[in-house]
């Protein structure tokens, strides 16, 4: 019989601990940041408690889930109104999932591998311009924190690091001679980036008084208030603050610092392909969309300078 409406759904004991077995491989095994398996728990229990909630003649176990149970399950949230984007997320949290029972032999196949989720109209990253951001990091600070958080929207926006990568930064991963670092992106895989000279400024300053804050024998690169190596959360409140402090008018967060690094970059040179490197995309396809953002730069130029883009009558702003 169905569940009563008033009565809460949790999933079935044994899927939770077929799910916790499969985040242990994740980062263990696959050595996955902290904030990707939070995400693969995430999606998986929302799947495991929509089963669990189904007609009990129906109810089975996770790893039964079959092609046609999925299918329900996405077209449910598609009714919910939840976003093509975050259906294909839950989808390849699904896939990673089932790869792993295959090869544990505990499925015969994988059943999520020829569903795809309903598209969704594609977003366009929110970015700062150069100018709005040379404003907010004009001003210097004095103390310790201000300082660090300092460096790290410096180090943000110069080399467009994502948040996981870093939080995960030490001492050793930074040759300010060269100006370049190291970085470990998704999928455990490293890169280099370069440093930027204001960036590589900042941190130097970060380094003068870093001693004051971090423990002793701590390898990582920015520390917390306690000494030990930041949370990812930290960070994010920091720059609420740094940006608030600042008078920035709009939420200041990591990716917003990425997408901008990344956008500028593009704008400046058109090397596509120098900015997937730089961002550690392993697909083009996820580096293409800022293309779409440069190119609204440039119609945004042309409809104020094409003389069959502007309105009869006005001029345009500068005069070559």
């Amino acid at each position: 019989m169905p569940k009563h409406p008033d009565e809460p759904t949790v999933p079935r004991a044994q899927d939770i601990a077929l799910i916790e077995r499969f985040i242990a491989h994740l980062t263990h095994e696959r050595r996955l940041s902290e904030h990707t398996a939070r995400a693969y728990r995430h999606d998986l229990l929302q799947i495991a408690t929509w089963l669990a909630a189904q007609d009990q003649r129906e109810v089975r176990s996770i790893e039964r889930l079959d092609e046609a149970g999925i299918r329900r399950y996405t077209a449910w949230r598609h009714r919910q109104g939840v976003s093509g984007q975050t259906l294909q997320r839950e989808l390849s949290s699904l896939r990673g999932f089932y790869r792993w029972l295959v090869r544990e032999n505990q499925a015969l196949a994988n059943p999520a591998v020829g569903i795809r989720a309903p598209k969704s109209p594609r977003t366009l990253p929110h970015t700062l311009d150069a100018d709005q951001l040379g404003a907010l990091l004009e001003p210097v600070d004095d103390d310790p924190l201000g300082i660090r958080d300092t460096a790290m929207v410096e180090l943000f926006y110069s080399s467009g690091l994502r948040l996981a990568e870093l939080v995960s930064l030490d001492l050793g991963d930074l040759d300010l001679s060269e100006g370049e670092l190291g970085v470990i992106g998704k999928g455990s895989k490293g890169r280099r980036v370069p440093v930027g000279r204001k960036a590589r400024a900042a941190i130097e300053r970060w380094l003068a008084v870093r001693p004051t804050l971090a423990n002793r024998d701590e390898r990582a690169l920015f520390v917390s208030l306690r000494g030990g190596r930041i949370h990812p959360r930290t960070v994010e409140k920091r720059l609420e603050r740094w940006a608030l402090e600042r008078g920035a008018g709009q939420h200041l967060h990591p990716h917003l610092l990425r997408h901008s690094f990344a956008t500028h970059l593009l704008e400046s040179s058109g090397d596509l392909r120098a900015v997937q490197e730089l961002l550690g995309h392993a697909n083009i396809g996820t580096t293409q969309i800022y293309t779409h953002l440069d190119f609204q730069h440039l119609a945004q130029v042309y409809d104020q300078a094409h003389p069959r883009a502007r309105k009869k009558g006005s001029k345009p702003d500068e005069q070559p």
